[in-house]
């Protein structure tokens, strides 16, 4: 895995009939990697802490790989060996890693992580979910300063769709009949998921698995009518490119999903410090430039970041 993987939103779109024989198993999953390769396998030179190297992850996810990548870069213009290890998977995959220590920081977004960890009734605004998160990370592991930016799932359709069933809110899905919605698998057990749509707003709907983190696949099976709905990222520019119609969501079902750094005990002040930098120059805005970088010139994430960080005054 080299550190300027290719980000997975810029692969060109696939036939309809790819796209069904990748939804129903983890060959998404494998095209969105940037190798066969087990990205946590350790190399020549052992591991990041072995070495001495700060090791920063991603998940498989090209615009989480870009946040992770400007950590990468501002700690090394501080002075830090920093160690790539981009695409690594879920929660389910890298969170026993930063448990174990072989990752050092990633970043993560607080709803979605405060619930995976357990916290599955959790509310309240995103300072309020950084609080509940801090007390139920493993030992070990710390939350840095959020950032302004937010990447939420979503309950997103079509333009047309939408104005055919007069629809706004999540809520006015109710007693359509039929309805599926393209996301990852493990959607289906998130509090977001099928379970919590009927309970929150009687809503009924099943889940088409795409392993693409919303990606292009996800897209393509809501473009071409194979569901109705799509878990597209909010950050993600697919959906003003293809003005597509995410669903307001009054009840708060998905709860703000702001970047925040995870980050283990190797990550001291003056790491800290810089990644602080990041943070607080990424707002909503800023994120979906980068990612719209990504997606409509199909640089590479390493690009992205240091073009970036020149123009912010992060880098010298």
């Amino acid at each position: 895995m080299t550190p300027s993987s290719t980000p997975r939103s810029g692969a060109p779109r696939l036939p309809r009939r790819s796209l069904l024989a990748l939804a129903g198993g983890g060959a998404a999953a494998g095209l969105a990697a940037c190798s066969n390769a087990d990205p946590l396998a350790e190399e020549d030179g052992g591991s990041g802490a072995a070495s001495g190297a700060l090791v920063v992850g991603s998940q498989q996810y090209y615009s989480n790989e870009i946040i992770a990548e400007l950590f990468a870069q501002v700690l090394e213009e501080a002075g830090f060996e920093v160690e790539r290890q981009y695409q690594i998977g879920q929660r389910e995959v890298y969170v026993p890693e930063l448990e174990s220590g072989a990752i050092d920081l990633l970043p993560e977004y607080l709803g979605n992580l405060l619930q995976y960890l357990g916290d599955a009734d959790a509310t309240g605004t995103a300072a309020q979910l950084e609080d509940s998160l801090a007390e139920v990370l493993p030992d070990g592991l710390r939350t840095l300063p959020f950032a302004e930016a937010t990447d939420q799932d979503s309950y997103t359709t079509t333009s047309a769709f939408a104005q055919e069933n007069s629809l706004t809110e999540i809520g006015d899905l109710s007693g359509i009949d039929d309805l599926q919605i393209a996301a990852n698998p493990e959607f289906e057990e998130r509090p977001y998921g099928p379970q919590g749509a009927e309970e929150v707003y009687d809503v009924q709907v099943t889940v088409v698995p795409v392993s693409d983190s919303g990606g292009p696949l996800t897209v393509q099976a809501l473009l071409d009518g194979t569901v109705q709905l799509a878990d597209i990222y909010t950050a993600d520019p697919s959906i003003a490119a293809n003005d597509l119609v995410t669903l307001e969501d009054p009840a708060s079902m998905i709860l703000p999903q702001n970047v925040v750094p995870i980050a283990s005990e190797r990550i001291d002040e003056d790491a800290a410090a810089a990644i602080a930098g990041v943070t607080e120059a990424l707002t909503t805005g800023e994120l979906i430039s980068l990612n719209t970088r990504s997606v409509d010139e199909q640089l590479d994430s390493a690009t992205i970041a240091s073009d970036w960080l020149t123009a912010k005054g992060l880098l010298g």
